[in-house]
């Protein structure tokens, strides 16, 4: 007897399904190791962190960084996610032909997708070697940052609670204030 196996998608088959419509314009999905994913309808809390988070970013990084809500990172051949901030080097137009294929800083917003963004997601950053990934914690109220990709993993991390600032690798000037990116 043989044995089910999961069939898994390649970047270029999900960017086909999208362009042809197979999705519905408000149907929110990403491709995450293989896997088309349905991300969970976002919540008023939730779209207040990512504008607040997205806003301090653009402030921290100026001029030469792109601040990106929501959209695309073409990490490898079967991922494609979207996470809710990330910082790339350049402008807009520098990505109108292809998404960036890695980022400076990548955060997501967290509540019932806490554990899917420690793991999998965290996984999924550091093999990309994403320097450093931010968890914006809406159950505990903090922020959880990790950095030092290894193997899959993020070597470290830390906490941040909200009378705490981060400083940014790629912005070691700007100190962000965490009040001010939880809502």
């Amino acid at each position: 007897m043989k044995a089910i196996e999961m069939r898994r998608w390649t970047r270029d088959e999900y960017e086909r399904m999208i362009a042809t419509g197979l999705f519905a314009p408000d149907e929110r999905v990403e491709l995450i190791d293989g896997e088309i994913l349905q991300v969970t309808p976002q919540g008023s809390f939730h779209a207040t962190a990512i504008q607040l988070a997205g806003d301090a970013l653009r402030v921290a990084f100026g001029p030469g960084f792109h601040v990106r809500t929501q959209m695309p990172l073409a990490l490898d051949p079967i991922s494609e996610p979207e996470p809710d901030v990330a910082v790339v080097p350049g402008s807009p137009r520098d990505y109108r032909e292809a998404h960036p294929t890695a980022a400076l800083l990548v955060v997501e917003i967290a509540d019932a997708t806490l554990v899917h963004d420690r793991q999998r997601k965290g996984s999924l950053y550091a093999r990309a070697g994403i320097q450093e990934y931010w968890i914006v914690n809406l159950v505990d109220r903090c922020v959880e940052v990790y950095r030092d990709p290894l193997l899959g993993h993020y070597d470290s991390s830390r906490r941040y609670l909200p009378g705490d600032h981060i400083t940014p690798l790629v912005a070691p000037e700007s100190k962000i204030s965490v009040a001010d990116i939880l809502p």
